[in-house]
């Protein structure tokens, strides 16, 4: 599966922290195999100590370095049935929308944690079922409340400033304004958007993901771009080559002052503990003065 196919999933299912902090004792009964197809939940694993029950995790996770030593089981398109099924787990986090995987868990007997994702808030609220769930209620609430807190602590950063118009693209083709795909007004990019303190252009169409055209980005007239890329794959030079494809657009009020930020990092496309990360890349973007 190619780099932008797997953008694109991640954010379609999207759409600072400690690691590996002490854990509660467990209840008796609670899961000690524990496999993570969703990088998500296994980031929300780590961050409240579970991280020592992973067994297995999908082929896309990458963070915390841990995982790099676990067996990968495939991701939302291609699950390893077999591969999962020889680990031998108690639990398996699986996508909600896994239908044929989740059958075949349940044929096996196997324990399942279904995950789906709405928006921004589903993010704490997913640690804190999770949490409950693997008999680490408290580990899963606190590191819930800290995330809350560190998100808030954003927002009231950027209160009471204007709030630009700002278009946030998370596809299109290298080097072109072909096959731009950008955020809706709905899901976890929207949210983290309006967080940091940008009028989401696109707030209207109620979808997390929008295709765009150039006469649609010259009729929203956005004063703030951000668009953002996957992992690493962007080096220095590139990001100032892709940045400069926008000035085919001189008539955008954002390329027009200058206002085009593009920004590396898988947290853009995994809303788990790191999204505190996420909002404050974006919020460094949109107001760059309230963080001098």
């Amino acid at each position: 599966m190619n780099r932008r196919r797997v953008l694109t999933c991640l954010v379609a299912i999207a759409l600072g922290t400690p690691w590996l902090a002490p854990a509660s004792a467990q209840p008796a009964g609670a899961p000690q195999r524990i496999v993570s197809l969703v990088p998500a939940t296994t980031e929300m694993l780590f961050d409240m100590g579970a991280g020592a029950r992973v067994v297995g995790v999908g082929s896309y996770d990458r963070f915390p370095a841990a995982v790099e030593r676990l067996p990968k089981l495939g991701g939302l398109l291609d699950p390893n049935v077999e591969r999962v099924l020889a680990l031998k787990p108690d639990l398996a986090i699986v996508y909600d929308t896994q239908t044929e995987l989740r059958r075949q868990l349940e044929r096996a007997g196997i324990p399942m944690f279904p995950y789906s994702l709405r928006g921004l808030a589903d993010v704490t609220a997913t640690m804190r079922s999770l949490g409950a769930r693997i008999g680490a209620a408290a580990d899963g609430n606190a590191a819930a409340a800290r995330l809350e807190a560190q998100l808030e602590a954003i927002r009231g950063r950027v209160a009471g400033r204007p709030r630009p118009r700002t278009l946030l693209v998370f596809g299109r083709e290298p080097g072109s304004l072909r096959g731009i795909n950008a955020s809706g007004g709905y899901g976890f990019l929207h949210d983290l958007l309006e967080l940091a303190g940008g009028t989401d252009v696109l707030a209207d169409i109620r979808q997390p993901a929008v295709a765009m055209g150039s006469e649609m980005i010259l009729a929203r007239a956005p004063e703030v771009i951000v668009e953002v890329h996957y992992g690493d794959a962007l080096k220095r030079i590139r990001l100032d080559q892709e940045r400069r494809v926008w000035e085919a657009l001189p008539a955008v009020p954002a390329v027009r002052g200058g206002r085009i930020h593009l920004l590396s990092g898988d947290e853009f496309v995994v809303p788990g503990p790191r999204v505190v990360a996420a909002a404050q890349a974006l919020a460094r973007a949109i107001h760059p003065d309230a963080f001098r």
